[in-house]
């Protein structure tokens, strides 16, 4: 599993913008910049739509007025699905990016598998980025929901 101080994988995301499928090289994704970068286990399920998304929503302003250039939102689900959720929670502020294949979740060491639910998730975790390596890492135990919130976040920066 990644760890604080260690710098991210190169990888790639999708993105959904404009109608246009776009994709992230994770290198330039985080280079020269303060990043936050929370993951959910999938998009419009109970946790992630009523807590973990919406905090970052409310929280985004402060986020950035703490220097934090970019607030990204990972799951492994596709581009159209991320998209789908953003526009429903109002996530404008969120980059809302796409881990289709799981394959950048599997880089992290942060993927679980979830059979019947989805089979190979992303755990739920927040971390803060700094040019492309890890400040600060939060990592949920399963089926909890406190120290990946933006509440937590907002205190380490």
């Amino acid at each position: 599993m990644i760890q604080q101080n260690q710098l991210m994988p190169v990888g790639e995301l999708q993105e959904l913008k404009n109608g246009e499928m776009v994709t992230h090289n994770t290198a330039e994704l985080f280079a020269a910049k303060k990043v936050v970068l929370f993951a959910v286990p999938g998009a419009f399920t109970p946790t992630c739509s009523a807590a973990h998304l919406p905090g970052y929503v409310v929280s985004a302003d402060e986020l950035k007025a703490k220097g934090v250039d970019a607030i990204i939102c990972v799951s492994v689900n596709d581009a159209f699905v991320m998209n789908a959720w953003g526009e429903s929670q109002n996530a404008e502020n969120i980059m809302m990016l796409a881990d289709g294949d799981g394959s950048y979740t599997k880089a992290l060491g942060l993927s679980m598998d979830t059979a019947s639910f989805g089979g190979v998730r992303s755990q739920r975790y927040a971390m803060i980025i700094d040019n492309g390596e890890v400040i600060s890492l939060h990592v949920e135990q399963p089926k909890s929901f406190e120290v990946s919130k933006a509440e937590v976040i907002l205190e380490q920066l």
